[in-house]
């Protein structure tokens, strides 16, 4: 760790080089390396968190580039989980990446899961929220739920200290996991905001400061840029 690449951070008083010091020795995952993950895992890995699990089964698309600012035009076909790590790894060598291009699965997420402090959804699909929020729960894990659409967006803090979860949030899970996929549309600014927004409050936990979304849901509409804070 350099004090010159740091100070901005280190000289706030909330964080310090105790906080700098609990953000290089924690691991993060990363589910979903898309529009949520890309500012999550920039963010992230700029603060200086030691390690960061990616995973994500996908390959970079050009419609994807839209709105997934960790790509570029060179790395469509690419795994996902390489291109991420070939960017993050340029912007900060004090970070190890660690890659899973299966994602997060039923076989792995107890391995995933358990080995790091917190994770990051930033994925688009019911089933895998649930995944997450049965396993953190199993594992005694926090996580941070970010979900986008159209112009609309929503970050909170799962399975923290009030020990809400998601089942609570979102109890029709049977319902919500039989939706069909569909592609839908969205501005790109968006998910940009709440994937910023997921990493604020990852640091925030990670760094031991301020009032963190525990058991509460941030909502965001871009278009009108009103905000509420919704607690279950």
């Amino acid at each position: 760790m350099t004090d010159e690449r740091y100070a901005r951070q280190t000289m706030l008083p909330e964080i310090g080089p105790e906080g700098q010091r609990r953000l290089l020795d924690a691991s993060v995952l990363i589910v979903g390396l898309g529009g949520l993950g890309s500012p999550a895992a920039l963010y992230l890995t700029g603060a200086g968190v030691g390690r960061i699990g990616l995973a994500d089964a996908d390959v970079v698309s050009r419609s994807n580039l839209q709105r997934q600012v960790l790509y570029t035009e060179a790395q469509i076909g690419l795994p996902k989980v390489e291109a991420a790590r070939e960017r993050l790894a340029a912007l900060s060598s004090h970070t190890c990446f660690d890659c899973y291009p299966e994602g997060l699965t039923e076989r792995n997420a107890r391995q995933l899961i358990g080995a790091c402090d917190l994770v990051i959804d930033c994925c688009d699909n019911f089933p895998t929220r649930y995944l997450i929020d049965d396993t953190c729960r199993a594992c005694g894990k926090p996580w941070i739920h970010g979900s986008i659409g159209e112009f609309y967006g929503q970050v909170g803090l799962i399975n923290h200290l009030r020990g809400r979860h998601y089942a609570d949030l979102y109890p029709d899970r049977e319902a919500l996991c039989a939706r069909p996929r569909t592609a839908a549309g969205v501005l790109g600014a968006v998910p940009g905001v709440i994937g910023t927004l997921e990493a604020s409050e990852a640091v925030k936990l990670l760094a031991g400061f301020g009032e963190l979304l525990d058991g509460r849901l941030l909502t965001i509409d871009l278009r009108t840029l009103q905000t509420e804070i919704i607690a279950y």
